[in-house]
């Protein structure tokens, strides 16, 4: 588990890729902290190292056997539970994998705000409503899904929703899939909702 504390009021919790907690985590979890705000990022994987890119197929088959996006939920909620008094504010950002898992979350009274960075198993849940300010990001490409189709949804549900160039994993400047532009952009409008909404 990554912590780093600010004497924030608002505490952002990161809920990482099917891959665990790697630099790419790593590094935006000490740049949220650099803006002040105190983080968490519990390590869902419960094991020492993080899957590299080339085990893709052996890191989603972990995360489905090994945790499923409802034992992740009860995770953070256990988190939830354990900080919610601590905080004036508890914002979630979830990446991929995570991003489904912060969605699943929106509709606990307990958050204040949730962020999803290319949440592709968010089209199996579309039931949910978000009880809190909800921002999700996708590329404009998905290998396996319609982008449009999902957002055209989700946007009847008041959310913020952004297309961005690239693919999944945009973000990510150790991936090939990263768009500097796009994950600069997504930033912005992290720094923006972090400030506005929440404080």
């Amino acid at each position: 588990m990554i912590q780093l504390q600010q004497n924030s009021s608002t505490l952002v919790i990161v809920i990482h890729e099917i891959y665990g907690i790697n630099q790419h985590i790593q590094d935006f979890c000490s740049y949220i902290s650099s803006q002040g705000k105190d983080v968490i990022c519990p390590n869902l994987l419960e094991k020492g190292s993080a899957f590299d890119y080339s085990q893709e197929e052996m890191a989603y088959r972990s995360f489905v056997k090994d945790i499923g996006f409802e034992e992740a939920v009860v995770k953070i909620k256990s988190i939830l539970s354990i900080y919610r008094q601590k905080y004036k504010r508890i914002v979630i950002i979830g990446f991929s994998a995570g991003a489904t898992v912060a969605w699943l979350c929106s509709d606990d009274e307990r958050v204040d705000g949730v962020i999803g960075y290319y949440g592709s198993r968010i089209r199996n849940y579309l039931e949910v409503t978000p009880l809190c300010p909800t921002m999700l990001f996708f590329p404009e490409e998905e290998p396996s899904f319609q982008v449009d189709e999902v957002i055209a949804k989700l946007e009847r549900k008041n959310i913020d929703i952004q297309k961005y160039s690239g693919t999944h994993g945009f973000s990510d400047p150790y991936s090939s899939n990263f768009h500097k532009e796009s994950s600069q952009k997504a930033r912005d409008r992290i720094i923006d909702f972090l400030t506005e909404k929440v404080e």
